[in-house]
């Protein structure tokens, strides 16, 4: 095999003096091809030294008359290359086009809807549909999970139709059906921490007014975190709730962290009744601060504890 090496300008048939040199950038002296023989027989094959330069690169920078000089000199169709050329920037430029297209689909959101599936199960405003956020991005209480805990709760006040007068504090409240489930059945007020303000101005705000229900509500636009921690500026005066429902997004919350924070609180006191909505696998403690566990119950992969001050606990059978 015969090996050619560059080291001296090329002189083309119209006397133009070609320094391959200076056109192949940095390669002063490059083996450009290898010529295996018989050469009648196979046409000469051109091997670029560097592996990041191709046969497009031959050339590069001179003048196109050149170019298809050059490359008819060592074999090669310049008509063919140059369409090959086109052909390669065109698939080139239409990959790039559907990329950037796909990066746009992904960057494009959905727009958030909602619908009234949820509805109001007792009391004042029974019956009233409320709205609700399509998918899972705000996922409500199960009405048979409400229906039960407000059932405990009404128990344990004495007064199985209605609840005791007091003040509702609904963390997570998302659509707000928990606190405004226990204004309809004789909470005097209830306070909704929502940390969404897309969800409050949508979902929470209008289920308020479609139920009557603003002049009993104060709505807290923060995370449920931050609101414990200075529960005692925001409450006021009027001190501790008398009921807290706690109703987190599953998988986003540490429940140890979260009811270590709740128990204290200055949101909860001796008197106050804690409603735990939680998942499968979780395990909740006995009492939540100064407050016993008054019940433990599963509804399918939903589970509801009721934490409540001694006074309120059933008898234990011996």
């Amino acid at each position: 095999m015969a090996v050619v090496v560059l080291s001296s300008p090329i002189v083309s048939p119209l006397g133009i003096n070609i320094d391959m040199s200076k056109n192949l950038g940095s390669f002063h002296k490059v083996q450009l091809f290898s010529v295996s023989t018989p050469l009648r027989s196979r046409k000469p094959v051109v091997t670029v030294a560097s592996s990041r330069k191709s046969v497009k690169n031959i050339g590069a920078g001179l003048a196109s008359e050149d170019k298809k000089l050059l490359l008819e000199r060592y074999g090669y169709d310049a008509n063919e290359f140059a369409s090959q050329s086109k052909k390669s920037r065109r698939k080139e430029e239409e990959r790039s086009g559907r990329n950037s297209q796909k990066e746009e689909e992904v960057v494009a959101v959905q727009p958030r809807t909602t619908h009234r599936l949820l509805q109001v199960l007792a009391g004042t405003a029974k019956r009233k549909k409320l709205l609700s956020l399509k998918g899972m991005d705000v996922r409500p209480m199960m009405e048979v999970v409400k229906g039960a805990a407000f059932g405990i709760l009404q128990a344990a006040g004495g007064c199985p139709t209605s609840l005791r007068p007091g003040r509702w504090l609904d963390l997570y409240s998302g659509t707000g059906s928990v606190g405004i489930e226990a204004i309809s059945r004789g909470c005097s007020e209830a306070h909704f921490v929502e940390m969404d303000p897309w969800v409050v101005s949508n979902v929470l705000q209008p289920n308020l007014e479609h139920t009557g229900f603003v002049e009993a509500s104060v709505i807290h636009t923060a995370r449920v975190e931050n609101f414990l921690e200075r529960a005692d500026k925001l409450v006021g005066k009027d001190g501790a709730f008398d009921y807290i429902s706690v109703t987190p997004p599953y998988m986003e919350v540490d429940y140890e962290v979260l009811m270590d924070q709740v128990s204290k609180s200055p949101a909860i006191g001796e008197n106050t009744f804690i409603v735990v909505e939680y998942p499968s696998r979780t395990t909740m403690l006995d009492s939540c601060g100064c407050l016993e566990k008054m019940t433990d119950r599963r509804f399918g992969r939903t589970h509801l504890a009721i934490y409540g001050p001694k006074w309120a606990q059933k008898p234990r059978k011996s």
